[in-house]
């Protein structure tokens, strides 16, 4: 079953220079890049993205760091592409995250009030075709 998500490499990974590495690990595990964009977030589209962690602690915590520099977002597919990339970037905490993932390898606490991961990924078909619609239109 085809399916299509969406990954944003965050910040903190376009910034450490690692998008080239995680882009290759998307590809290495047979899925494909279909569209692909660096940008600069606005806050209204993070604020679309986030919608349902509005109003919790971490919220503009979030957002702030999300804005701190471009984002690379990709829409990428293939079979089971959203369970496989949740699998392929490991636990959201990068310091218990499994070796062998991109966070497990690549990412850990820098000890700030945002969890600095590395990536994001459409947790559910529905997730993933209302987060395509507001990084791609």
């Amino acid at each position: 079953m085809s399916q299509r998500t969406l990954v944003l490499v965050k910040p903190d990974g376009v910034q450490r220079g690692l998008t080239g590495q995680i882009l290759a690990r998307i590809e290495a595990k047979g899925y494909t890049l279909s569209q692909l964009k660096l940008v600069n977030a606005s806050r209204e589209v993070l604020e679309q993205h986030y919608a349902e962690h509005q109003g919790k602690p971490f919220f503009e915590p979030l957002v702030q760091f999300m804005l701190s520099g471009p984002v690379v977002a990709a829409v990428v597919e293939g079979d089971r592409v959203i369970e496989g990339f949740r699998i392929l970037a490991g636990a959201t905490e990068p310091t218990t995250a499994a070796p062998g993932t991109i966070r497990g390898d690549l990412g850990r606490d820098w000890g700030e009030k945002v969890q600095k991961n590395l990536v994001h990924g459409s947790d559910s078909p529905e997730s993933a075709e209302r987060e395509i619609g507001i990084w791609f239109g």
